[in-house]
């Protein structure tokens, strides 16, 4: 039996050895993907970015693929400047399999503290991001006088949604 426990025991601690080990490779990717932007470095950025990735940024209308969040970005980072987000806080999940990752982050802006989270996936022996989310964290007490802020922008811009927009007018 004392057998068996320990057999155990070392298939586990490899299994956990593992799951942290590609943590660590996701844990210094989304790293160098931030360090690319700050750093201005379109490639290593969109090289990070999965070929069918998407971004999804903190305005209502910012839901991009791949290529049009390429030709957006493509000035700010030609100027030599384009964002820096430092990760303060991060939680990295993983399937069974060990190719798919999920992840949160806290992060610093010039926004102030936002929230990233996304979803990658091994290709090729790369971790590459798939779906990428960008949000302002709000304070729960102050979320009355942003909603407030935001309603005429937003009901424009769910007025030009169609034809989801007959069902958001009923709610």
């Amino acid at each position: 039996m004392t057998k068996y426990f320990f057999a155990s025991l070392i298939v586990f601690t490899i299994a956990v050895t593992a799951q942290e080990d590609l943590k660590t490779e996701i844990d210094f990717t989304l790293d160098q993907w931030h360090k690319a932007a700050a750093e201005a470095d379109f490639d290593a950025y969109f090289g990070i970015l999965a070929d069918d990735g998407v971004f999804i940024g903190t305005d209502a209308s910012e839901n991009w693929q791949n290529k049009p969040f390429k030709d957006f970005s493509r000035p700010y980072f030609d100027k030599g400047k384009a964002w820096s987000f430092t990760a303060v806080e991060r939680n990295i999940y993983l399937n069974k399999g060990g190719d798919v990752a999920w992840f949160d982050e806290l992060l610093k802006t010039r926004m102030q503290l936002c929230r990233g989270s996304g979803v990658l996936t091994k290709q090729n022996g790369k971790w590459r991001i798939k779906h990428y989310v960008l949000s302002l964290t709000i304070p729960n007490d102050d979320v009355n006088s942003i909603a407030a802020a935001k309603k005429v922008r937003d009901s424009i811009f769910i007025s030009k949604l169609a034809p989801r927009n007959s069902q958001l007018k009923q709610n």
